[in-house]
């Protein structure tokens, strides 16, 4: 059974654990940069977007 998950919620949620952790590595500030640029719909949001959905594939198939 597969689960679905919109991408703003994860990276919402990834960034929240992050921050509660008090973690402030270059993981976070990838985090949080992703969130803030889906969030946001910039230029460079449909290139971050096909980032995330190229990702979630490879994931996926493994």
């Amino acid at each position: 059974m597969a689960v679905t998950i919109s991408l703003p919620l994860l990276l919402c949620l990834t960034v929240a654990a992050l921050v509660r952790r008090g973690t402030v590595t270059a993981a976070p500030a990838l985090a949080c940069t992703a969130f803030g640029f889906t969030l946001a719909s910039t230029g460079l949001a449909p290139a971050i977007t096909r980032l995330m959905s190229v990702l979630a594939d490879l994931i996926a198939t493994v």
